[in-house]
């Protein structure tokens, strides 16, 4: 079976605007500059890492709800945004009322959680949200998919006791590690500090702190002080990853906030029957979704794992007389949810295992008179290793148990 691929060793690794073009997996285009043009097998790689998030929070507690895109101004002022964030935020009038195009999706979770009053036994309570947020970044900053200016983002707050923190914290760390252990990505962990302009008291902000430092030191794990890089509303645990220049990029995000629950007020009923803040924990698995898409796309060059690569099994039939079972191979691998395609093209065998090699394809599988004859295919890897002929049945095995074990 295939191993997860690690970073080709190649002194100059491509970026990944030009793999995405070469691969047929997004673009940009200067009609909507900082906004990624999503092509149908980027949208492959895009809808299976959701997938998978969307399995993993949904089996560990979570409720997915979805917010608007627009709401008044007033909420992002109530929450602190306004004061902290304006500047990335796209605003405008509708009427004689300001409105903005939400940059962060946490308001707007806060008020689905004060929909209803809520008790100290509902707690805690774990919203996820896969929101599409807009920030105006500027001109000069935007950088193919590692800044943009329209994501998305694999949101979820949680809202809890002080006292539940810490669990909740542990398990946001467990999630997150499994995925990027999966990926085989090299991170790095570090704790962002208070920055100079905060919401809140000092002594609130570092109680959050510890709690975030506790955690990472509970599960072995080195991580740097960021110092004055924390949110405004609170401190946060960064992953972040080097791309093929060396830059250090932020992916996943576990921020405990004990400052906006109070600023847009809202509270639980104790089990003394008053009215009491709940702490609001934001994480993010993925952070944005271009960012991270961006990022595997370097990392793996292009040859992502069998289970992320918008075709996993390419068919070559070595002549015409091959086509009907080289299309009948393919109508069964897709019956098992296996990505299939059959090369038809006008070309020589050779040039369509170099063109599938070139694709990053996982699998080829090439059949003729020999191959038709026993019922079989004959099966190379894009890394050109061949692996001789085998049934069908233990072909789809194989893919498989590589696609469920996300290797």
């Amino acid at each position: 079976m295939n191993k997860s691929p690690a970073l080709p060793k190649n002194p100059s690794p491509k970026d990944h605007r030009e793999i995405g073009r070469k691969l047929e997996l997004f673009f940009f285009d200067d009609t909507s500059p900082g906004s990624a043009y999503w092509l149908p097998n980027g949208m492959i790689i895009f809808k299976e890492l959701e997938k998978f998030i969307r399995e993993t929070v949904d089996n560990n507690g979570y409720e997915e709800i979805a917010t608007p895109i627009i709401a008044k101004s007033d909420l992002f002022k109530k929450s602190g945004h306004w004061q902290f964030f304006k500047e990335n935020m796209f605003n405008f009038k509708v009427e004689t009322e300001d409105y903005s195009i939400k940059p962060m999706n946490c308001p707007e979770s806060a008020i689905v959680y004060s929909f209803k009053t809520r008790s100290y036994r509902d707690l805690p309570i774990r919203f996820s949200e896969f929101g599409r947020l807009h920030r105006n970044e500027r001109s000069g900053t935007l950088n193919g998919m590692f800044r943009v200016r329209q994501l998305v983002m694999d949101d979820a707050h949680v809202f809890c006791t002080k006292e539940q923190i810490q669990k909740e914290i542990t398990q946001m760390l467990d999630i997150t590690l499994t995925l990027y252990r999966k990926l085989n990505l090299p991170i790095t962990f570090g704790l962002a500090t208070r920055p100079a302009k905060a919401l809140g008291d000092k002594k609130t902000y570092k109680q959050a702190q510890d709690q975030l430092s506790k955690s990472l030191k509970a599960h072995n794990i080195d991580f740097e002080i960021l110092k004055g890089e924390g949110a405004f509303y609170g401190p946060k645990i960064h992953i972040d990853f080097k791309d093929s220049l060396e830059r250090t990029w932020t992916m996943a995000t576990i921020q405990v906030d004990f400052s906006m629950p109070k600023s847009l007020k809202i509270s639980y009923v104790s089990e003394k029957g008053e009215d009491e803040t709940p702490v609001m924990i934001h994480r993010a698995i993925l952070g944005s979704f271009e960012r991270f898409v961006g990022i595997i796309t370097e990392h793996y060059q292009g040859a992502f794992p069998v289970w992320l690569s918008p075709i996993q099994v390419v068919i070559l039939p070595i002549v015409d007389k091959n086509v009907k079972y080289a299309q009948n191979v393919e109508r069964t691998l897709k019956k098992t949810q296996i990505r299939a395609s059959v090369d038809l093209r006008n070309e020589t065998l050779q040039a369509k295992i170099r063109d599938a090699s070139l694709q990053k394809i996982p699998f080829l599988i090439i059949v003729g008179k020999k191959e038709e004859k026993a019922a079989k295919i004959a099966l190379r890897t894009r890394e050109g290793k061949d692996l001789g002929q085998m049934s069908l049945d233990d072909f789809q095995h194989l893919v498989n148990m590589e696609i469920a074990n996300k290797t």
